[in-house]
């Protein structure tokens, strides 16, 4: 019947669409400038939600018409997380999880912006064995480096952390050593925090 209805209300001689391919569950890409966070009054008031999106064809609509993350101001961060979770660690859902990272010199924009696509691909795709594990993704342009961090929800649990490790390296064909570091450590001091887990 609904086929029919829709049928209806294509105009003479317009083709009707095809029907758009679902993912499994919709994300959202969020941008933040970091670099305007000394003056903002509380951290992530810079954040912004950018789009979210539940089919393939509305993920490739967004990503191609948005720059690169090579592009990004310095102290601009983008972030494509499940519907749902804001890429703060006092969300509920990222709270007691943590990060995997991969650190590039400045001047490797090729490679982040092809890491990037192909870790977001995979996130959206399903492609890690821990899916319900993933929270999300962020690349962040810094003045000396470009940096690629995929968020987690479990800390604790190193099976699955490990497995989404080696799952992101192979992914990438990346062959360095990546670390993970525990949300609550970074909370405790960010800059000293040590590896929870390495891959």
């Amino acid at each position: 019947m609904a086929k029919a209805d829709e049928a209806e209300e294509l105009e003479e001689g317009e083709i009707p669409r095809p029907p758009k391919h679902r993912l499994e569950r919709a994300w959202t890409f969020w941008y933040d400038n970091y670099s305007a966070k000394s003056k903002q009054k509380t951290w992530g008031s810079s954040l912004r939600l950018v789009y979210t999106f539940s089919t393939v064809e509305d993920f490739w609509g967004i990503y191609n018409n948005v720059i690169q993350p090579s592009q990004l101001a310095n102290g601009a961060d983008f972030h494509c997380f499940k519907a749902g979770i804001e890429p703060k660690w006092e969300d509920p859902i990222c709270a007691r999880g943590g990060k995997w990272s991969i650190t590039f010199s400045k001047g490797k924009s090729a490679t982040t912006d092809t890491f990037w696509l192909y870790t977001v691909l995979a996130m959206i795709g399903e492609q890690f064995n821990e899916s319900d594990e993933i929270c999300g993704a962020v690349v962040s342009i810094r003045t000396r480096l470009e940096k690629l961090a995929l968020w987690t929800k479990t800390a604790s649990n190193e099976a699955a952390q490990m497995s989404i490790g080696k799952q992101w390296k192979d992914l990438l064909d990346y062959h360095d050593k990546i670390g993970f570091i525990a949300h609550e450590d970074a909370i405790r001091d960010d800059k000293s925090a040590k590896n929870k887990y390495n891959a």
